[in-house]
């Protein structure tokens, strides 16, 4: 088995919205308003219209579960549907929640994006186990997605 960069992403993010305690934890959605996705299988941008609908757990890990469309260069619709998680130390944490810039590896974030799409020429998404790294900056995240052969 091997890891093969598939592409990145940049998704651009509207102001949190902090929906505070819940009973599954602390809930926050994040609307997004675009973003891009380039790299050597698959070219596009993401159109306004999802979210993160994430929460944080007592332990404090973020649980990040993201939904939202992919149009392709050729014009294709792919939804994708990313969960993951994001930990690290609580200082660090606590910036990323402020909006403040932290340097990527000074925390965990791992995601396993999974996508759905009727067009012929992108249907081995359909079928394909994906694994992802990401960062968090004030108004975006960045994901580098790659296929697992």
């Amino acid at each position: 088995m091997e890891l093969e960069h598939a592409f990145d992403a940049s998704i651009t993010l509207a102001p949190v919205k902090d929906l505070g305690d819940t009973p599954v934890g602390h809930r926050r959605i994040i609307d997004i308003t675009g973003g891009t996705v380039s790299g050597p299988k698959l070219q596009g941008k993401i159109l306004p219209g999802g979210a993160d609908w994430q929460y944080i757990r007592g332990d404090n890990v973020t649980y990040l579960d993201a939904r939202y469309t992919i149009e392709t260069a050729d014009g294709a619709l792919i939804y994708v549907s990313n969960q993951g998680y994001r930990h690290g130390p609580p200082e660090i944490i606590e910036k990323l929640i402020k909006g403040e810039p932290v340097e990527d590896s000074s925390y965990y974030f791992r995601c396993t994006p999974w996508f759905e799409t009727s067009a012929p020429q992108y249907d081995w998404l359909n079928r394909t186990i994906f694994v992802g790294t990401g960062g968090r900056d004030p108004d975006a995240v960045r994901l580098s997605v790659f296929e697992v052969t």
